[in-house]
């Protein structure tokens, strides 16, 4: 039986790669560490899928402590023949803590890690096992692949305490399907002595059979059997792929099942691409995340907001609504644009979402190249509300894929064109340029931006001023809505009669479209009720209809649309029929319109909600007069302001 141990890489007569200079070769990235793992491992599995494979690749983030029945397996097994000073291999004050905490990536529907285990005999194209596990700064060979020099490998030993992993990974070779598992720990280099001398080593270790002149992996049954001890995942009779085990990882502070939840929202932040369907096909991944046995959902990022408002854009690029970007001087097609405005609701940032620097507005399209991971979200124009927020996607052209990739540093999180030669650095400035140009079109009201107009957000400046004007109230922005007054009505018996109704008052036109708020005078000074009544047939007294505004209005998320909404009840008893009326005003006009233009939309209702959530459509609908709250639900017309007003009338008894 093989006993495996470690092995310590000295440094040769011709020199070597030391331990630091590998850990720096990610740079300084702005992204967490986390987020790293995330995009650099999902890329991995992403170029390592198998060829025409029917099925999706299946990643998936594991966390969990190591149980009682496994803990001397790691300790016994991962410390034989490791270096004795801790300074030099911190793996041994990790396997002495109370707990082990390990966390795995793993993708199965990939080819594993196969090819020659030694690096000076792997000179054919089948060399993944040496590219991950010995080389360093090899180019990609996956062509329209999302690596590049291999560098993100290094974010594994970044993320681990000790710099230590074990990778588990299954491959096919000549011989058929083989298991193979090895250790491998990076952290710094230093000098030990040995007899009467000292002797530099690399800071690179290796963990597997130490019996011949290299250290190779345990592989066979010999793999499988370490693997069942140490308690890891085991692989099905036909499963091919590779379970990189990061020891004693970093968790920037949070605990384990929150930072399971942070780590499912960022795969749906940087991976969305990949998740969603087609028309013809199926996602080309499949996620999951489990903390101690326990899964943590991945959002669906086509129900998830603001990322529906990707996947819009992502389908509008790809179908026949995208446009072309293109470079004119010198010529190039760069890549394919969608652009999607919506009104809808300020954002709840999260973790996740301000690590990409989107906060409560979005105004942001994502960059890919054709390999469809996400690289950033590129910052375009702020819209002139904030309640309007618009998401694009850019899809560069297969023919410029190494121009993009060029541009991208080892976390291929941005395009930096000052690191191109010129006319590759042109072209991704005008990508910039093109992209907020379409955006800055997008977000023009009438297509024309007058001279010496502000640049401060509407919706922020109706806000500000809406108090300066009696009886009115705005959201604002480039769709705004005024809330109508609900007051006694005090019109004549002559039209009562001719129509037996009761009525809200109509909206004044103004700023926002002004009227009397509940239960206030003109003046805005409440006034009591002053017992105005009607008679029926018996003579008995009756209270006239009246609606009564629960609140302002607000945006909410109703499937893909923003809607608004504005709850109320009716106080008087008895039945009672709604309807209301809605209007428009452009912005910068006080003219008011209840009839569109041709061409121009208007705001819709959608329904009147019941306090159980039962939506009614009708234009007209009956509810008894009580306690209970309705919403009216409307869906307002793009860069507009709005006006509504409930109306109620008494429906009279048969």
């Amino acid at each position: 039986m093989i006993t495996p141990g470690w092995f310590s890489q000295p440094y040769p007569p011709e020199g070597a790669s030391a331990a630091e200079g590998i850990r720096n070769q990610l740079g300084r990235p702005e992204l967490d560490l986390l987020t790293i793992l995330v995009r650099e491992s999902a890329q991995n599995s992403w170029d390592a899928r198998l060829p025409h494979a029917s099925g999706p690749v299946d990643y998936s983030l594991d966390m969990w402590t190591v149980g009682a029945g496994h803990t001397n397996a790691w300790r016994d097994m991962l410390l034989n023949g490791a270096p004795s000073a801790s300074g030099n291999f911190p793996l041994r004050d990790c396997l002495k803590q109370a707990t082990i905490q390990l966390l795995a990536v793993s993708d199965r529907g990939t080819r594993g890690l196969g090819g020659p285990t030694r690096a000076d005999t792997a000179v054919g194209p089948d060399r993944d096992f040496v590219s991950f596990i010995r080389n360093i700064g090899e180019p990609r060979e996956t062509p329209l692949g999302g690596g590049t020099y291999g560098f993100g490998k290094g974010i594994f030993y970044l993320l681990s305490k000790s710099g230590t992993v074990l990778v588990h990974s299954r491959c096919r070779t000549a011989q058929g399907h083989e298991t193979r598992l090895i250790g491998c720990s990076l952290w710094k280099s230093y000098v030990a002595k040995e007899a009467d001398d000292g002797r530099r080593y690399t800071g690179r270790h290796w963990w597997g059979d130490t019996s011949g002149s290299v250290v190779e992996p345990l592989v066979g049954h010999a793999a499988e059997a370490a693997a069942q001890r140490l308690g890891l995942r085991p692989f099905g009779p036909e499963e091919t792929g590779t379970t990189v085990v990061v020891v004693d990882p970093f968790l920037d502070g949070m605990e384990p099942h929150a930072a399971a939840e942070y780590l499912a929202e960022t795969i749906s932040w940087h991976l969305w691409p990949k998740m969603i369907s087609r028309a013809d096909a199926p996602p080309a991944m499949r996620f999951s995340v489990r903390c101690n046995g326990i899964a943590h959902p991945v959002p669906d990022p086509r129900e998830t907001r603001p990322l529906s408002l990707f996947v819009a854009a992502y389908e509008k690029m790809a179908g026949q609504e995208g446009s072309d970007v293109a470079c004119r001087n010198p010529k190039r097609h760069l890549g394919r644009l969608g652009l999607v405005k919506r009104i809808m609701p300020a954002l709840v940032p999260t973790h996740a979402s301000r690590m990409l620097g989107i906060e409560d507005l979005v105004h942001h399209v994502c960059l890919m190249r054709p390999a469809e991971l996400v690289v950033t979200y590129f910052t375009g124009p702020k819209p002139p509300s904030e309640n309007l927020g618009y998401a694009g996607v850019f899809r560069a052209d297969e023919a410029m894929d190494e121009v993009y990739a060029k541009a991208e540093p080892p976390t291929h999180d941005a395009w930096n064109p000052q690191s191109l030669e010129r006319p590759e650095s042109t072209f991704v400035q005008v990508t910039f340029r093109r992209i907020t140009e379409a955006s800055e079109g997008l977000l023009s009201l009438g297509g024309v931006a007058r001279s010496g107009s502000s640049n401060v957000a509407l919706g922020a400046a109706s806000s500000l001023f809406s108090g300066l004007v009696g009886g009115a109230w705005g959201i604002g922005g480039d769709t705004a809505y005024s809330k109508p007054g609900s007051t006694i009505t005090r019109s004549s018996r002559a039209a009562r009669e001719e129509d037996g109704s009761e009525s809200s008052p109509e909206p004044r036109p103004g700023a926002g479209g002004a009227s009397r708020v509940r239960g206030e005078s003109d003046t805005g000074e409440a006034y009591p009720y002053q017992g105005n009544t009607d008679h029926d047939r018996s003579s008995t007294p009756r209270r006239r209809p009246r609606v009564q505004y629960v609140g302002e209005p607000y945006f909410d998320d109703r499937g893909d649309d923003a809607v608004l909404v504005q709850e109320f009840l009716l106080p008087v008893p008895g039945s009672q029929r709604v309807r209301i009326e809605l209007a428009v005003t452009l912005p910068g006009t006080g003219g008011r319109e209840t009839d569109p233009p041709v061409g121009a939309s208007m705001p819709t209702l959608i329904g009147w909600e019941s306090a159980d959530g039962m939506v009614d459509a009708s234009e007209a609908y009956v509810i008894e007069g009580g306690e209970s709250v309705w919403r009216a639900l409307v869906r307002p017309a793009p860069d507009t302001m709005t006006e509504i007003a409930v109306k109620v009338e008494a429906v009279q008894a048969p």
